[in-house]
């Protein structure tokens, strides 16, 4: 069989799936089914329109957070702090018993410090002069 190689800037959803096809097919194999589900904990103004929010997956067990944004305007409010409980107890129901994400070294690493979570790698230098934090949560209640 021949191949050719290509580069765009505009995978969509079609290219993505044949992408990861291959993937998913050989984990699935050797770790069992991944139980991937999209996870999304919606923030919505007066009007309904969508402002914020988390976007995320679970999969193996884990909640991945992959975006939790918020207006300027509501930060410090507990909004940003309902919507990441609202999202773990999620995972929770889902049978997660891990959370993981990754934010850069500014204010969003405290706040998820305040939530439990903790650094367990980082990137320097993403972007120059700041680093992207790795930062995991066990999501398994505390025996005492």
């Amino acid at each position: 069989m021949e191949y050719t190689i290509s580069l765009t800037d505009n995978a969509d959803s079609a290219i993505e799936g044949a992408i990861t096809a291959p993937l998913i097919e050989y984990n699935r194999v050797f770790m069992g089914p991944s139980n991937w589900r999209t996870l999304a904990v919606l923030l919505r103004d007066r009007s309904n329109s969508v402002v914020g929010g988390l976007l995320g997956r679970t999969s193996y067990g884990w909640l991945f957070t992959e975006v939790l944004a918020i207006p300027e305007a509501v930060r410090g409010s507990g909004v940003g702090s309902q919507i990441l409980e609202r999202a773990e107890r999620e995972a929770i129901a889902r049978g997660c018993h891990g959370a993981w994400l990754d934010t850069h070294d500014l204010h969003a690493k405290r706040f998820y410090e305040r939530h439990g979570y903790v650094a367990f790698s980082e990137i320097p230098d993403y972007p120059n002069g700041f680093s992207k934090v790795l930062m995991r949560k066990s999501l398994l209640p505390v025996v005492a």
